[in-house]
């Protein structure tokens, strides 16, 4: 196992790619998004769940720690349903439908909320230098992912959509709490952060009424942990299985969260085939083409958990080289990206600003 520089490691991994050379249309959708697998022992955890945001959100408690559990975990769901309400653009009445309808022609007042994922998008979109913006929705548009039913676009459709693309045609004015367009035709879209917010937001009800140890997901893609798990072994932190993305089937590794959020992203989840070339989910927001990425999966370990959502899709699209040297700026940030290995199959995996006791790979992995 080689060593390379700047505290990254790389294990070579053995695996199979199932070759896909059909010249007609095929879609490989997942709904769930599954790339973490529930923690084990279940006889020493409470699940309480509720579908939204188009997945499954489950909240694990230690068994018996907490009289009121159930009451308060129902009521921080009911914060995702909150979320939810305001974020959706499938419903006319949500504020970001609103401001969609208005933002080009007047200032339009926000909520603190929606003030607040705006102005950490913002953020988040110059540190990806563009790879992350919240105004890409209409490049998933014209794929036909927003709509799970990817096809190749008219090139004139995405010049199109392109040109509305840029989070820099978002104005914020702080002082007054307020947005407005720079331009006409921009549409804000918190799909690569609206989940990760979310279990930001809930988990904040958990915490102020005194539960401090629990596993929050949305769909198993984005994961927040706070606290201690309770099991046979005695109190440790929480583990999730990473999935394998070659092989879905199997977990690749295990990762320890003790009050730190993560998300994956990958490109192999939701994609189509169309004359022999695979077109993956996540598109780039500064070219309007799918990310031609040399990466399989990104996984970010990060104490908020809509910042850990949007860095997974937005170094994703940078792709390695990029997603290195934003790990080197970023220590506060972990990292893994796993990338094709040498040969027909392999994998290699690169971490960066994570310890050897915050994740392990699986037994069946380690002998390879």
């Amino acid at each position: 196992m080689n060593e390379p520089e700047n505290s990254s490691r790389r294990n070579f991994l053995q695996g199979k790619i199932s070759a896909a050379t059909s010249h007609q249309q095929t879609i490989i959708l997942d709904s769930l998004a599954r790339w973490v697998a529930d923690p084990k022992e279940e006889a020493y955890l409470v699940r309480i769940g509720r579908r939204a945001m188009a997945c499954q959100f489950q909240i694990f408690l230690n068994a018996g720690q907490y009289p009121n559990d159930t009451e308060v975990a129902i009521e921080a769901l009911d914060v995702v349903d909150a979320m939810e309400e305001m974020l959706t653009i499938f419903s006319d009445d949500s504020e970001v439908s609103d401001v969609n309808r208005r933002a080009a022609t007047e200032a339009v007042p926000l909520s603190c909320e929606l003030f607040e994922l705006l102005e950490m998008s913002l953020r988040l979109y110059k540190d990806t230098a563009g790879a992350f913006d919240v105004t890409a929705g209409l490049l998933s548009e014209a794929w036909g992912f927003a709509r799970r039913s990817g096809s190749i676009p008219a090139s004139e459709t995405v010049k199109v959509a392109l040109s509305n693309v840029g989070s820099e045609y978002l104005h914020l004015d702080r002082e007054k709490q307020q947005i407005r367009f720079l331009q006409p035709g921009p549409m804000i879209n918190f799909g690569g952060i609206g989940k990760g917010y979310a279990l930001d937001c809930a988990s904040e009800r958990l915490l102020s009424a005194g539960i401090g140890d629990f596993l929050f997901h949305g769909g198993r893609s984005s994961v927040l942990a706070r606290g201690r798990r309770t099991s046979v072994e005695g109190d440790g932190n929480w583990s999730v299985g990473l999935i394998d993305p070659l092989r879905p089937e199997q977990r690749l590794a295990e990762i320890f969260l003790k009050d730190r959020a993560l998300s994956t992203s990958g490109s192999l989840t939701q994609s189509f085939h169309f004359q022999g070339r695979r077109y993956g989910h996540i598109l780039d927001p500064r070219s309007g083409q799918p990310a031609e990425s040399d990466l399989l999966s990104v996984t970010v370990l990060d104490s908020s958990a809509a910042r850990a959502d949007a860095l997974s899709t937005g170094l994703f699209v940078l792709g390695p080289e990029q997603a290195r040297n934003y790990c080197e700026r970023h220590q506060e940030t972990a990292v893994i990206l796993v990338l094709p290995g040498s040969g027909v199959g392999n994998m290699a995996i690169e971490t960066f600003n994570l310890d050897d006791t915050d994740w392990q790979l699986v037994d069946d992995q380690k002998s390879l």
